[in-house]
């Protein structure tokens, strides 16, 4: 069976996080990092979902998990070691039509998640649909030592000229020929080094044929 892969808006949805040992910290904080509201569901917190508590980062409901607590959320993640609980959460996700993520049991999952490297915006996500986790994360190791911090920058200066290539070019091959110029710019040399301006120079001067005369500056914020 192949799974339709996809990115998921989570600013402000309210997600569930059921467990609160060290598993459901790292859950917790991965939905933190992408925006969303964030409760846990259990009797005792480790220390340091206790202190995202305090902070006031997410909101705890200490007791055991009850049906209720998946209204209104968008998504759950189950993070503990009772089968009988992830069963309990499972009914109740599919009948609310929650997403549900129940960690090391693929068979209760609604969807997985990836491995996934991040530099900047720039995320590159791997995916064994639950057969073998391990795996996944010997390719993001991989994958991290492959694609560096330069890439961060890199898409921003991408996507500051391509949205001035779609203004200015109203042709659809024109602009898909002038993206492919910029991605043949020889900058991530320049990124890795830490020279910024003379990266964003390289761009324009790559994108010059569409741009014009605006590419001549090449030090422009």
């Amino acid at each position: 069976m192949h799974l339709y892969s996809l990115c998921l808006k989570l600013q402000g949805a309210r997600c569930v996080v059921i467990g609160g040992g060290n598993v459901a910290r790292r859950k917790a904080a991965s939905l933190l990092e992408c925006g969303a509201q964030v409760t846990v569901i259990s009797p005792e917190l480790c220390r340091e979902l206790e202190d995202r508590v305090e902070s006031g980062e997410i909101k705890a409901v200490r007791r055991e998990f009850e049906p209720e607590d998946l209204r209104g959320a968008r998504l759950a993640i189950a993070a503990t070691n009772n089968r009988a609980v992830n069963e309990t959460v499972s009914e109740a996700a599919r009948r609310m039509g929650v997403l549900l993520n129940v960690v090391d049991v693929p068979e209760l999952c609604d969807f997985y998640v990836p491995a996934s490297v991040r530099r900047g915006r720039l995320e590159i996500a791997v995916s064994t649909t639950g057969a073998f986790p391990a795996l996944a994360k010997k390719l993001r190791i991989e994958l991290e030592s492959r694609f560096g911090r330069e890439y961060g920058p890199y898409l921003e200066l991408l996507e500051q000229l391509r949205e001035e290539i779609k203004a200015r070019v109203s042709d659809a091959d024109e602009r898909n020929r002038a993206e492919e110029a910029l991605l043949e710019a020889p900058v991530l040399e320049a990124l890795a080094q830490g020279k910024l301006e003379e990266a964003r120079g390289l761009l324009r001067e790559a994108a010059s044929p569409w741009l014009g005369n605006r590419a001549s500056g090449g030090d422009e914020g």
